[in-house]
């Protein structure tokens, strides 16, 4: 029996990949019917490989529907993913990552002056919430700078979520600290990015949601507010509502990512 509405559909995979009449092949046909807005064919078409290789892996190893669709969903698969194309790119390292200036404490870059800190996973914004929880009502990065990750200590400047920072953290880099510091008072100076491959993992995040529709839903979150909202001691059952994006986020995210790199 096909289900007669997403909130249907939705119950029928959390209760397991036979019920839901659900199988890997079809989220693999639907990766492949996949579209991205602002993305161009190429780079849809590497992410499609990515993706469908990782659900070609689940196939081999018997992973039950449930699974692959609550990573998909979490992105825990996009995170898996990210990394391996990072892990790559890093055994021939670019001259950008081998001149990095970046150091402990040198925390420019957390200086969010846009005041979202990026677009996370909600896997991400469940393990930063958790990473930071623990901390709720201490001084944060906000005494130092009042546009500060408040992952921050505001003494040392640095990070007190570090095993459990988002992609966008692990894939910043800069060649030039100064340029940083000048960047975060508003200027515009060249040195600082972005590995290639968090837009991999921002695509490929992307890929789930489009391939996960009339399923269940794909979110992502605001880095900053999920930290904030995790150290003015939020509760935890209302934190996803505050942190959670408009769907638009994401795409707009992959876009812009994607223009960047052409420059």
């Amino acid at each position: 029996m096909k289900p007669t509405s997403s909130r249907a559909a939705r119950r029928l995979a959390q209760k397991g990949g036979k019920s839901a009449g659900l199988t890997v092949s079809d989220l693999i046909n639907r990766v492949a019917k996949a579209k991205i807005k602002g993305i161009d064919k190429a780079l849809q078409d590497r992410s499609k490989r990515i993706l469908t290789s990782y659900l070609e892996t689940a196939i081999t190893y018997k992973m039950p529907i449930k699974k692959v669709v609550d990573e998909m969903a979490s992105g825990q698969a996009a995170w898996r993913l990210g990394h391996a194309v990072r892990d790559e790119i890093l055994k021939n390292p670019p001259e950008a990552v081998t001149n990095a200036a970046c150091a402990q404490g040198c925390a420019f870059c957390c200086i969010l002056s846009g005041g979202e800190g990026g677009v996370i996973t909600s896997f991400e914004a469940e393990n930063l919430s958790t990473a930071l929880a623990p901390l709720a009502g201490q001084p944060d990065g906000r005494v130092w700078h009042p546009e500060a990750c408040p992952a921050l200590d505001p003494d040392t400047r640095s990070c007190r979520a570090y095993d459990s920072r988002p992609m966008i953290c692990r894939s910043f880099l800069s060649t030039d600290a100064t340029a940083c510091e000048r960047n975060a008072e508003g200027a515009t100076e060249q040195g600082a990015g972005l590995l290639g491959s968090h837009l991999d993992y921002l695509t490929v995040h992307a890929l789930c949601r489009q391939a996960l529709k009339g399923i269940t839903q794909v979110h992502t979150h605001s880095m900053s507010v999920v930290a904030a909202a995790a150290i003015d001691g939020v509760d935890p059952a209302e934190r996803a509502g505050i942190t959670r994006h408009k769907p638009s986020a994401l795409e707009r995210a992959c876009s812009d990512g994607a223009k960047a790199a052409q420059a």
